[in-house]
């Protein structure tokens, strides 16, 4: 299965013509709407032929029937926003319950807190994490495991951001500018005492954000920040995703991407840039895998392999679930950091203000790469000791774990028993800056 399209570059954008551009968006809800009834006569067939009291159901011929409809269906329906499935934790050998509540709120993102409802105190505070998710087509429902594997030792919040589709346009505007206004104001509603970690696209706002703060000298500037396959400085070992945004220029994708929300959906007449679009340039960055997958979906299917379908259902079922972006936030990352790669140069501004990483020195840095990351290349997220040269040596630290890709820098095994546990040394020695020379001097 591809899982390494996961994250914050630019996808490959589908080939189009300017002219249809407008009624890409349109055309593609009446296609959809037009196989409903097909859907509707597909699921009936497979539950008519799954039944047991149809002998049918027991042959061959049955059997493959149910699983072409069951294949059929699934790639012709809209994926919705997944749940997060995340009720209990445990806690130093103790299942805890959880509670997923908001705790802010705008409009084009909200703030979750993984609440731990313990029966008793806990001897000693632990570590308070704002991970900030990609808001890159997929849903913050994509770190499932990244919150999974903090959550035994660390409160845990999360930002959820809202897909462009459903937010009126009387909501207004969302670019990059207002992505690092609200990441700032998440801190400052969180009161400071915060670990801040970065998953792919969200590296450069949450960067900038801090540096911005650090220049204010802010006091709810976070405690550490670690940043994890972001695409810091894209001229380093630039990946094929990298290479095209350079190649097309931001007129190519302003005049072939951008399209308008139809109606019925809340956000009509919104410039986005489409899940949906997103979604086939993913798809055609692996086809051969995909299709691959879906053959072996339908042979364990006919053969009844419950647990190898659950595991395609389940992947697909969050891999095939897209958000739209606003076209102004999607057209400015693009621009900002894929083209003019603004944060390295010392070019990037928020709204006037110029954003320099060397004023950061109360902030403890964390990288962390795959070796066999093939969406932000190796090198593109240490690039941010360069550019915080301001902080101690000692409290900077780079990892690269070894046989990788970009989705398993932050889930998988080699994720929960590798990266966590060093993250969790580094915000610890993080917030304890002797135990940090400590460990810099081993």
């Amino acid at each position: 299965m591809a899982i390494g399209e996961f994250g914050g570059a630019p996808p490959l954008a589908a080939e189009g013509s300017p002219a249809l551009t407008t009624p890409m968006y349109w055309m593609y809800e009446m296609a959809h709407a037009s196989l409903n009834p097909a859907r509707a006569v597909s699921d009936a067939t497979k539950i008519l032929f799954q039944n047991p009291l149809n002998p049918w159901s027991h042959t061959q011929f049955g059997k493959q029937l149910a699983a072409a409809c069951e294949l059929f269906e699934r790639t012709t329906r809209r994926y919705g926003k997944p749940e997060w499935g995340i009720s209990e934790t445990e806690v130093a050998g103790i299942r805890v319950p959880i509670e997923i509540r908001s705790v802010w709120e705008k409009p084009f993102c909200r703030l979750l807190y993984f609440d731990r409802k313990f029966t008793r105190p806990v001897r000693s505070p632990q570590p308070r994490v704002l991970i900030v998710a990609p808001m890159s087509g997929h849903y913050a429902t994509l770190l499932r495991g990244t919150v999974e594997a903090f959550l035994p030792t660390h409160e845990v919040y999360i930002t959820d951001w809202s897909d462009a589709r459903m937010v009126p346009l009387s909501e207004g505007r969302f670019d990059l500018d207002d992505y690092i206004d609200y990441v700032i104001e998440m801190l400052h509603v969180l009161g400071g005492n915060m670990h801040v970690i970065a998953v792919c696209q969200p590296a450069v706002p949450v960067v900038a954000a801090v540096s911005l703060m650090e220049a204010r000298r802010d006091p709810f500037v976070p405690v550490s920040m670690t940043l994890m396959g972001g695409p810091i400085d894209t001229r380093r070992n630039p990946t094929a995703v990298n290479k095209l945004a350079e190649e097309r220029g931001i007129e190519w994708f302003r005049s072939h991407v951008i399209t308008k929300v139809p109606f019925p959906h809340p956000g009509v007449m919104r410039d986005v840039y489409p899940g949906f679009l997103q979604l086939n340039g993913f798809i055609s960055m692996n086809l051969d895998r995909h299709v691959d997958a879906h053959k072996a979906l339908f042979r364990n299917l006919v053969k009844g392999d419950g647990d190898l379908v659950d595991k395609h259902r389940d992947f697909y079922d969050e891999y095939l679930a897209v958000m739209d972006l606003t076209a102004e936030y999607y057209l400015q990352t693009v621009e900002t950091v894929f083209i003019k790669h603004a944060l390295p140069k010392g070019q990037m501004t928020h709204r006037g203000t110029p954003v320099d990483p060397s004023k950061i020195t109360r902030v403890a840095l964390m990288t962390v790469e795959g070796e066999k990351d093939d969406i932000s290349g190796l090198g593109q997220t240490e690039a941010t000791h360069d550019l915080c040269s301001s902080i101690p040596a000692h409290r900077r630290v780079h990892y690269v774990q070894p046989g990788v890709g970009h989705y398993g820098v932050f889930n998988g095994s080699r994720f929960r028993s590798e990266i966590v546990p060093r993250i969790n040394d580094f915000m610890l020695s993080a917030a304890n800056p002797k135990s940090m020379l400590a460990l810099a001097a081993e």
